[in-house]
């Protein structure tokens, strides 16, 4: 099975496994270091997001790369009906550990085993850069939604303000693996900075969103621009 080296980025052919191997390892510790780098900003976030998708009482949403739960149990809050998915058994059992009730599977995001129109919602938490490839999720998304169906992305981003910028990419690349590193697994949390390089410009993301066939793509910044909010609609 492939593994994460240091700070190198995997190649396309070993990311899916190494990204598996690297989130069944830091699972059980994943939620205290989310709530300690973000400073509890993420909670907020993920919020923002379930009101994003406009649920209605009943609405049956999808959690790509569920991890821990958090979404689900958020979305489950709103008086949604989410399901969530993940490649990390590891994760899986993590959410399960943590009290998430709601139904788990174990599947890949580029190939969703679920029926096309199926979902009022789908969410994805700062899991957009660990996939393999953006346009065959977003496809499989626009798939399993039904008409008038939501999503709600969230994913790391950078500052406008070049003063916060360089704040931001101090901490993100430099404190984050090191207290990673002293709680959790060292090149894993060197990764995750890193890891921003998959991801494409702001302008070639709503693109591809919109490439899929999704209307009223807009992106928010969140926390001074340390997140991007990204949301749509299925016609």
């Amino acid at each position: 099975m492939a593994r994460l080296k240091h700070t190198v980025l995997p190649e396309p052919a070993e990311k899916a496994a190494a990204v598996d191997a690297m989130f069944d390892t830091i699972a059980p510790r994943y939620d205290r270091l989310n709530r300690i780098l973000t400073f509890g900003l993420d909670v907020a976030w993920r919020r923002k997001a379930v009101d994003a998708l406009r649920l209605s009482a009943g609405a049956r949403v999808l959690d790509i790369a569920c991890g821990t739960g958090d979404f689900c149990r958020e979305i489950s809050a709103a008086g949604g009906q989410p399901i969530g998915l993940d490649r990390s058994a590891g994760m899986l059992a993590a959410a399960v550990a943590a009290g998430t009730r709601s139904p788990l599977v174990r599947g890949d995001g580029l190939l969703l085993p679920v029926a096309d129109r199926t979902f009022d919602g789908v969410t994805c938490g700062f899991a957009l850069r660990n996939v393999v490839a953006l346009e065959p999720l977003f496809a499989e998304c626009a798939r399993v939604l039904k008409p008038a169906g939501r999503f709600a992305f969230l994913e790391v981003a950078e500052p406008e303000s070049a003063v916060v910028r360089a704040g931001h990419r101090a901490y993100f690349r430099h404190v984050v693996p090191f207290v990673g590193g002293l709680l959790s697994d060292r090149a894993a949390y060197r990764y995750l900075p890193d890891s921003t390089a998959y991801l494409p410009s702001p302008r070639v993301l709503t693109a591809q969103l919109t490439g899929a066939g999704f209307t009223d793509v807009t992106r928010r910044l969140l926390g001074l621009g340390a997140a991007q909010l990204l949301s749509g609609t299925r016609p």
